[in-house]
Parts: structure tokens; C-alpha cells; sequence
């Protein structure tokens, strides 16, 4: 039996009787086609089962595994180690249950001009993984592809899919626990909040530890905004500079904020966990000497990543429901925080 002939652009160009161009900028959402023909090619592309459009057909195995390249940069070392992981983690897990991993990476210029991968369009495929950090605007593009379509670890709630992600709200309330049942009272919180979900539900369950056991947050120990990408060492130490007294125990949102946070103490004089208690989030492991191992919440990613392959291959076309599925992570007990005479 013949191979069956690969549907292209020209294909879709030739039914509509318009440019090869046009069907390009209608596919790509781009400005330059009415809303009309943008309609009219979407739908010949599924009648003609083009590229995503394609992805039902029986002989697909392949998965499109879609990452911002700034998570993928040896140069942010700290990000690369974690998101690393994931990777590799999924194309592990894809690679199990008899499917094929299609790494597609997310420029900067292609999500500031809301431009999508080759892959989108040239390939079959059963479904898109979306991991990572990327803008509303951009993840909105995928999502209207109408693909089967999982979120991984960070997501959008505007946009109604399959989310798997960490337990980000009970494992930092379970991390300030520690604290609290150490005797520490006056507990702050270093970490941005309007990066992604994670970093907002982390933030969350800080507060809610604090509220359900009575103890007071004060806005001179918090640090939740942030200049860049995550929180860099010189806001940290900006935030230090203005303390006048020091808390007994800090919660940071990740292990990298606690890293930074360990290095800028001990530049001060302070000794962990004598002067000061340190919990992180993620259980990074921890390239420099830095003193005491840290206390952290494990971030479950191999579990992540098998969850987010078996939702994806579950889904019937085009699902657009909100579902969750948290993975509870795995609180580390290290040498970073002392119990507090009371």
C-alpha cells in the first residue's frame, strides 16, 4: 500500500482558491486574513486533516512537548536544573506508554510576535504538553488550536484544560508547619506571586498557615514582588539592607530564593539555622557549599510528568474542560531550621 500523501498549506490554499501566504497567516493567528477566512481554513485544514488537525489519525505517536527556550538556557542555571527535569522526565514517561516526545522549544520572539512552532502545523500528533512559563496570551494560542492539550506545573485559569501541577498550597502550608512547630512566630516569606500559579499558590499556603495557627504576618518581613524573572540576589539583599530586626525563620518560594537568601545571611554575619530558619520549596539540589542541607518540599516531578502523559492520551479531541490534578510534594527534613526554646 502506498504511503498516503502529507496534506500541505498549498492544499488548503488550492481548495479555498486563495494564497499559500493567506493560509499561513490565518493559521499562525496572525493579522492579515478576516476573521471569516480564518474560519474558512481552519475548517478545511480539519476536513483536509492537516498538521494538529491530523493528530486523530491511528499511525500518530507523536507528542509535542512545547517550552519557552529561557527555561532551557544553561546560562539560568538554577531554572535549568529544574525544568531539566521535566524534560526529560516526560519524554521518558511519553516514551513508556509507546509514544514519541516532539521537543518543540518557544522563543522569546515567537511568544512577544504570538508566532507557533513548525511543528504546529507540519507534523501529526495526538496532543501538546505546555509546561513552563509563558504568557496568557500565548498559551491562549495553543489552547484555541483545538488539541488535546494538558498544562504542566504553571497554567492559566482563564483557560479551561487538564492541569497537573505540584500540591503548591498544602505543601508550603505543610513547609511553614515546620516552622511553627519548631516555635518560630515571626515568620517571613521571600518570593514573587505574580510569575505563575505556583508561585501565587505558594504564597497562599504561607498565608494560610499563618492565619489557621494565629500568627501574625508582617509586611516588613515579605518580599513578594519582583523586578525580573525570579527573585535576583540583589532585591534580596535590598530587602535585607531595610530590616531592622531579623525574623527567627524565612519560607522561600523556591530553593533558589533560598540559596540566595543562606548566601546573603551569612555575608552578614548570621549562621543557619542558629540565627536564622530557612524552608524551601522544589528540593534542588544544591550545587555550592552553603552551609547546613536545606529543608524543603519535594517537588514530585517524575509523578508530574507520568500524570501529564496519561491525562493527555486520556482525552477525547478537543476537550476544554478544567480539570486538576495535584501531586502531592514530599516535605525533606534537613539541618535548616532549630527548634526555638519557648
Amino acid at each position: 500500500m502506498g504511503r498516503k500523501k502529507k496534506v500541505s498549506m498549498q492544499d488548503i490554499a488550492n481548495r479555498l482558491q486563495i494564497s499559500k501566504n493567506a493560509v499561513s497567516l490565518a493559521l499562525m493567528n496572525k493579522k492579515g486574513v478576516s476573521d471569516e477566512m480564518r474560519g474558512k481554513v481552519l475548517q478545511a485544514a480539519k476536513e483536509l486533516g492537516y498538521g494538529p488537525f491530523a493528530q486523530k489519525a491511528p499511525d500518530s505517536k507523536n507528542i509535542l512537548v512545547l517550552v519557552p527556550e529561557r527555561i532551557m538556557s544553561y546560562q539560568d542555571n538554577d531554572h535549568f536544573r529544574f525544568f531539566h527535569d521535566l524534560i526529560w522526565g516526560l519524554e521518558k514517561s511519553i516514551r513508556s506508554k509507546g509514544m514519541n516526545a516532539v521537543i518543540a522549544p518557544i522563543g522569546r520572539e515567537m511568544e512577544a510576535r504570538l508566532q507557533l512552532p513548525q511543528h504546529c502545523t507540519d507534523i501529526a500528533y495526538q496532543g501538546i504538553i505546555l509546561f513552563g512559563i509563558v504568557d496568557k496570551a500565548y498559551a491562549r494560542l495553543v489552547w484555541e488550536l483545538d488539541a488535546p492539550l494538558v498544562m504542566l506545573d504553571s497554567y492559566h485559569r482563564e483557560l479551561p484544560c487538564p492541569v497537573v501541577c505540584s500540591a503548591n498550597i498544602s505543601g508550603a502550608a505543610e513547609a511553614v508547619s515546620v516552622l511553627i512547630r519548631a516555635g518560630h512566630k515571626d515568620i517571613g516569606f521571600i518570593g514573587p506571586t505574580n510569575l505563575t500559579t505556583s508561585h501565587e499558590e505558594r504564597w497562599y499556603g504561607y498565608w494560610k498557615s499563618m492565619q489557621d495557627h494565629g500568627l501574625r504576618i508582617e509586611d516588613r518581613l515579605i518580599l513578594t514582588t519582583s523586578e525580573s524573572f525570579d527573585c535576583t540576589e540583589e532585591e534580596i539583599d535590598r530587602f535585607l539592607r531595610n530590616l531592622e530586626l531579623w525574623p527567627s525563620a524565612f519560607f522561600c518560594g523556591n530553593d533558589r530564593i533560598a540559596y540566595l537568601l543562606a548566601k546573603q545571611l551569612r555575608e552578614r554575619g548570621l549562621k543557619i539555622p542558629a540565627d536564622v530558619s530557612i524552608v524551601g520549596f522544589d528540593d534542588l539540589d544544591d550545587a555550592e557549599e552553603l552551609g547546613p542541607k536545606l529543608t524543603t518540599m519535594r517537588v514530585e516531578k517524575e509523578k508530574m510528568c507520568d500524570a501529564a502523559a496519561a491525562v493527555l492520551l486520556s482525552l477525547p479531541g478537543g476537550v476544554r474542560e478544567a480539570v486538576r490534578v495535584e501531586i502531592p510534594a514530599t516535605l525533606v527534613l534537613r539541618d535548616s531550621v532549630r527548634t526555638v526554646e519557648t
